[in-house]
C-alpha cells in the first residue's frame, strides 16, 4: 500500500534555519525540500509539486521589511492559487502579517517557532489544501462536462439544401453562454429557426437557455404558429417568478415551397434581411421580452423572400461590443459591414466579417456572449 506523504518546500536564506526545519518536519513524517534563495524557490516550484510552501519573508541581507517575500508570495499565488503558503519571519509585525495574508498566505508563523504548533499548522493546511484541490478538480470536470453538454444542445448539422443554407457562430464570453440559437426541420418542407439571449452570464444563464431551447422544440413540434410558440414560452417563463431573468427571443418558421418566413420577435435585436438590390428590412413584429409579464401579447409578422436574399440574426454581444473608452460597436456599424459584403457572399463569409470587425473594434474581446446566424435563400 502506497503512503501519500505530504510534500513541503521550506524556503529560508539561513542554513541553520533550513536544517532545523528539515529535521523537525522529516521527524513529523513529511517529505521536505529546501530552497535558500528566491530563484531556487521558483525553480523548485516549477519542477515539482508540493502540498505546502513554508517561506521566510526576508532574503536580502540586512533587510527586515519582508518586501522580497511578499513579492514572491504574490508570484507564487499568481501561478498556483491553490498552493497553501505559510510565511515566517523573525521581524514580523502585525502589518506585515496582514499584508502576507492579503496576498494569499494561509497563515503567519513568527520566529522562533513552537515545534508542535508549527507541525500542527502545516498538517492542517496540507489537508485543507488537498481538499480544496480535490474540490477544484471535481468542479473543473463538472464545468467541462456541462460546457460540452451545452455545446451539444446547439444544432450539430445546419441545413445545406438546394433552396436553403444556414450558417452560425456562437462565442460565449465565459465558460458558459446565455445565448441560444436553434434550427429544426418541420413537416412539409418547413424549418423552425430561433435565436435568443438570456439575461446574465454563466451557468445560471446556460441552464435557463437549455430549458428555453427544449421548450421551444416541444412547442414547435405541435405545429403551432410563431406567435403561439412565443406566447406559450412567455407564459412558461413569467410564471416562474423565482427565475427573475428575462429572455430576448426571435422565432420564425420558413416555408421552402413559398419562400415565406413567418415570425414573432420578443424584444430581440431585429434580424436584418439583405435584399439582392442592397436594401435591408428589419424583422420587428412581436412584443416585449419573455418572462416579464404573463399577460404580454405577441404579434406575428411575415416576409416573402427571393433567391439570394439573406437573413442575418444576431445577439447584442455583437452590437454592444465596446472599446476601452466605452464606445459601442452599434447597429449602424453592423449594417455597414453587411452592406459591404458581395451579394453572392456565403453565410459563413458574412459571419466571419461581422465577428472580425466587431472584435477588432473592441480590441479583440467580447464583453458578452455573441452569436450570428445567417439564412441564405437559394
Amino acid at each position: 500500500m502506497t503512503v501519500d506523504i505530504p510534500r513541503v518546500l521550506v524556503a529560508d536564506d539561513q542554513s541553520d534555519v533550513l536544517l532545523a526545519l528539515r529535521l523537525l518536519l522529516r521527524g513529523a513524517g513529511l517529505h521536505v525540500d529546501a530552497a535558500a534563495s528566491i530563484p531556487e524557490v521558483r525553480a523548485k516550484l516549477e519542477s515539482s509539486e508540493y502540498d505546502l510552501l513554508l517561506m521566510d519573508l526576508n532574503y536580502a541581507r540586512d533587510t527586515t521589511s519582508g518586501a522580497e517575500g511578499l513579492k514572491l508570495l504574490a508570484e507564487v499565488h499568481a501561478d498556483d492559487p491553490l498552493l497553501p503558503v505559510l510565511v515566517m519571519t523573525g521581524w514580523g509585525s502585525i502589518d506585515t502579517a496582514v499584508e502576507a495574508m492579503r496576498r494569499g498566505a494561509c497563515g503567519f508563523v513568527p520566529k522562533p517557532w513552537d515545534n508542535e504548533a508549527l507541525t500542527t499548522a502545516i498538517r492542517r493546511q496540507v489537508e485543507d489544501g488537498r481538499t480544496l484541490r480535490r474540490n477544484h478538480h471535481r468542479a473543473s470536470r463538472e464545468h467541462e462536462e456541462a460546457q460540452a453538454i451545452q455545446r451539444a444542445l446547439l444544432p450539430m448539422h445546419m441545413p445545406h439544401e438546394d433552396d436553403l443554407t444556414i450558417a452560425a457562430q456562437w462565442k460565449p464570453a465565459s465558460t458558459f453562454g446565455g445565448d441560444l440559437y436553434d434550427v429544426t426541420p418541420l413537416t412539409g418542407g418547413r424549418w423552425a429557426i430561433s435565436i435568443g439571449d438570456v439575461c446574465g452570464k454563466g451557468l445560471p444563464a446556460a441552464l435557463l437557455m437549455a430549458n428555453v431551447q427544449a421548450t421551444v422544440r416541444a412547442f414547435a413540434a405541435l405545429e403551432q404558429s410563431p406567435a403561439h410558440v412565443v406566447t406559450r414560452l412567455n407564459l412558461d417563463l413569467a410564471r416562474h417568478t423565482t427565475l427573475r431573468r428575462f429572455v430576448t427571443f426571435f422565432f420564425g418558421i420558413y416555408h421552402t415551397d413559398t419562400r415565406r418566413l413567418t415570425y414573432s420577435n420578443a424584444g430581440h435585436n431585429p434580424p436584418v434581411v439583405l435584399r439582392t438590390d442592397g436594401s435591408t428590412v428589419r424583422l420587428q413584429s412581436g412584443g416585449t421580452v419573455l418572462g416579464a409579464l404573463d399577460t404580454s401579447h405577441y404579434d406575428e409578422g411575415w416576409i416573402d423572400l427571393a433567391p439570394r436574399d439573406r437573413i442575418v440574426l444576431f445577439t447584442d454581444g455583437i452590437t454592444e461590443a465596446r472599446t476601452t473608452d466605452d464606445r459601442e460597436f452599434g447597429d449602424d456599424a453592423l449594417l455597414a459591414v453587411l452592406r459591404e459584403q458581395p451579394a453572392a457572399a456565403e453565410g459563413s463569409a458574412l459571419i466571419h466579417a461581422v465577428f472580425e470587425r466587431a472584435a477588432a473594434f473592441a480590441g479583440g474581446d467580447f464583453q458578452d456572449d455573441a452569436t450570428v446566424v445567417v439564412m441564405s435563400i437559394r
